[in-house]
This record gives C-alpha cells, sequence and structure tokens, in this order.
C-alpha cells in the first residue's frame, strides 16, 4: 500500500491551437500511474469541489486510487499552461494562490495506515509554500522511520521565489532529504538545486553519502542510475521509443519504481538497503518501461499494467 501526497491540478495543455484541459501535477500523476499498474494507493492532497476537481476525483476513483484521505475545498482548482518546445519538453506557468492544492495544512494530515509507504511528489508547490509545502515537509518528517518514505523533489523555478532564492530552497530539500529512505530525482533537478557543486553526479552522491539507502537520478533519453548509501551505482540505458511528448513521463518512472519495490515487499529501509545490484537494475529497467511508455502517448497517460509485461 502507497500513500502519494501532493498536488493535483489541471494541465491547460496545447493542443491544434487551443488549450485542452487535463488532469495532472507530479503526485496526482504518481497516484494515477500506480492505481493503473495494480498498487493499492492512496491520494493524500486538496481537491476543489469544482468541475474540475471533480474531473480529477473520478479519474482516480476509476483508476482504483482510495480518496479517503483526499480533503475537499471550495476554492478552485489550482491550474498550470503547459508550454512545448520543439522537441516535446514541457515548461509549466502556474495558477496557485487561493486554489484547493494549495490549501492543505497541518490540520489536513491524518495518520496514515499501518504499513503503508508515503511517497511525496512536489511541483508548483515547493518545500517553502506556506502552508502546504511545509506541511509535506513535516509530513515526510513526522514518518520518516516509521514507513518507507520517498521523494520526487521535481523542481520549478516557482519554488525558488517561494524560498528567496535557490539557496534558500536547496538547503530546505537537503534538510528533508537527510532523513529520507528512497529520493528519485531528474539530472537537471539535482543541477538547479545545486549549480554550485560539479554537475548532478557530485549531487547525487553527496545525498547518498548523507542520508538515503538510495538515490535514483533520470536522465531522459540517457537512462536512469541507482546510487546507493554504501557506495555502489548500478546504470541503465534509455529506452528508445518513438516520442509524442514527454508530460508526465518523470511521474510514470516514479510510479513504475514504487510499483516494483511494493511489488517486491520493500516496506522499509533495511529491505530497501539490502537489495543487490540485479534487483537494483530489476528495478530501473521496470520504471523506465512505465515511463517509455508514457512519452509515445500525448500527455500524462500512463500504462495499465498488463500493457508493461504485454
Amino acid at each position: 500500500m502507497i500513500v502519494v501526497a501532493g498536488e493535483a491540478l489541471i494541465d491547460l495543455a496545447p493542443r491544434d491551437g487551443l488549450l485542452l484541459p487535463l488532469a495532472g501535477g507530479s503526485p496526482y500523476n504518481v497516484a494515477v500511474g500506480l492505481g493503473r499498474l495494480g498498487r493499492d494507493t492512496l491520494y493524500l492532497g486538496g481537491l476543489s469541489t469544482d468541475a474540475f476537481g471533480q474531473l480529477m476525483a473520478e479519474r482516480l476513483d476509476a483508476d482504483g486510487v482510495d480518496l479517503s484521505l483526499a480533503p475537499r475545498f471550495e476554492g478552485p482548482s489550482t491550474l498550470a499552461v503547459v508550454h512545448l518546445d520543439d522537441e516535446g519538453r514541457a515548461t509549466y506557468g502556474f495558477y496557485l494562490d487561493g486554489t484547493a492544492a494549495a490549501s492543505v495544512d497541518d490540520a489536513h494530515l491524518p495518520a496514515l495506515p499501518s504499513g503503508a509507504a508515503l511517497h511525496v511528489s512536489l511541483g508548483a508547490i515547493g518545500f517553502a509554500h506556506e502552508p502546504t509545502g511545509r506541511a509535506l515537509a513535516a509530513l515526510l518528517r513526522r514518518e520518516a522511520g516509521a514507513r518507507l518514505t520517498s521523494l520526487d523533489p521535481n523542481v520549478r523555478p516557482l519554488v525558488f521565489e517561494q524560498a528567496g532564492g535557490v539557496a534558500p530552497y536547496a538547503g530546505m530539500v537537503d534538510e528533508v532529504v537527510a532523513g529520507l529512505d528512497l529520493v528519485k530525482v531528474s539530472d537537471e533537478d539535482l543541477e538547479q538545486l545545486h549549480p554550485e557543486l560539479d554537475g548532478w553526479h557530485a549531487v547525487a552522491r553527496r545525498w547518498a553519502d548523507t542520508g538515503p539507502a538510495l538515490i535514483v537520478v533520470t536522465r531522459g533519453p540517457d537512462g536512469a542510475v541507482a546510487l546507493t548509501a554504501d557506495g555502489r551505482e548500478v546504470p541503465v540505458p534509455g529506452e528508445r521509443v518513438e516520442v509524442v511528448d514527454t508530460v508526465g513521463a518523470g511521474d510514470a518512472f516514479t510510479s513504475g519504481l514504487l510499483d516494483w519495490l511494493d511489488r517486491e515487499g520493500i516496506a522499509d529501509r533495511a529491505a530497501l538497503a539490502a537489495l543487490d545490484d540485479v534487483a537494483l537494475r530489476s528495478a530501473l529497467v521496470h520504471a523506465r518501461r512505465v515511463a517509455a511508455i508514457t512519452c509515445t502517448r500525448a500527455g500524462s497517460d500512463p500504462p495499465r499494467a498488463d500493457e508493461v509485461e504485454g
């Protein structure tokens, strides 16, 4: 069982000269992906009572995601305007203030089910955001040691504004990361957080040496690499597919990684740290496949279990 916490929003995505509303947000996408892969999943994040909020709730329910931890708010749904470059890579502009996703505070963080893993994905809401980002950081600190905890920092430029600059925000992330079991992060995010260090690998190695049992770095078409606290590094190359766009690809990778760990019964830090190189490679290949299939589709449309296994 996995609890996924963070924002749900509506992506306004370009289609034939228009903006098409699509349910999204990194944590929302991860929850949908896990539900489609057949994992017992609970979503913890604010949903609006408006039409977009109802759409997002219905999609989560249709994909088998439990909404019992998700508070509802009368404020509007959060919006993100998606911009795609010539290679299909996405950037985002956010409408966040006063919206449902940004209304969750400490009072909306319930006790979590016994034995459930906890995953937090960030995005428009970073750790500096009041109140929701601060609440998510507090949730991870609260649950550290009690269950398997994981994070995707999913850096957006907006989070640096929330913190007053790159360095203050990077310090917040570093502090939370030190208490976690698993971090999945892109090479670009690592370089944005610590431009003063010598590339993404230096940041990932420092994180692995000072906290989590496992750091998994995604590298777009160059694949992914797992770095362990005991100094091992396990890379896998990218999977070549015909890319439609990369919207939701990183979230799909996260879903695939958490899916593999849950199916293998990896429920705590000790079990995660005990994975050998063969197992780590298997986890990365599975996650890579889930992400690759998503890249062949428009928008965030992660695959179901039978599509990955077929």
